[in-house]
């Protein structure tokens, strides 16, 4: 593993710190209103809805961080490949649990689950959005550049160096 830093690593990092705390918010807001609506039962599905998506919305960034771990390794792309890919099958048995378990359950209250889960969507979406907006990345990032400007491509054994 490798202590060099990838310049998406700090990208995801912020993603995940404010998903974390719009995912607080979020559900403070939809339990509240989903009691308004529907008493505790909509309470309940407000804060499933939210906590399901943050779940499965946290689930990428975390895995690709997990993955920069080992960048430089010889086997960084297979690595990379095979955890994101972990992750992405991870999400789709969770939701497949997540739908089996509950889809009959007598609490949930699909009007206010279906808008708890699509309003924290969103606003991950937004949150990406204003992120990689406000990240200053240059457009050919992890590279390493020689240290002398001059020297270019320049060798010292090449015929004709002095």
């Amino acid at each position: 593993m490798s202590a060099t830093p990838i310049s998406s690593t700090p990208i995801l990092r912020t993603v995940l710190v404010w998903s974390g705390t719009v995912t607080a918010i979020l559900a403070v807001v939809g339990a509240v209103v989903g009691f308004l609506v529907a008493g505790a039962d909509g309470l309940w599905s407000a804060l499933a809805g939210v906590l399901i998506a943050a779940l499965f919305l946290g689930i990428t960034a975390a895995s690709i961080l997990i993955a920069n771990r080992w960048f430089g390794d010889a086997l960084y792309v297979p690595i990379f490949f095979g955890i994101v890919l972990g992750g992405w099958i991870l999400k789709f048995a969770v939701f497949l649990i997540a739908l089996f378990v509950l889809r009959d359950q007598p609490w949930i209250v699909g009007p206010v689950f279906f808008l708890a889960l699509v309003a924290s969507v969103l606003a991950s979406l937004v949150i990406d959005v204003v992120v990689l907006m406000r990240m200053r990345v240059p457009h050919v990032s992890d590279v390493e550049l020689p240290t002398d400007a001059d020297a270019g491509d320049r060798r010292d054994d090449a015929p004709g160096a002095s």
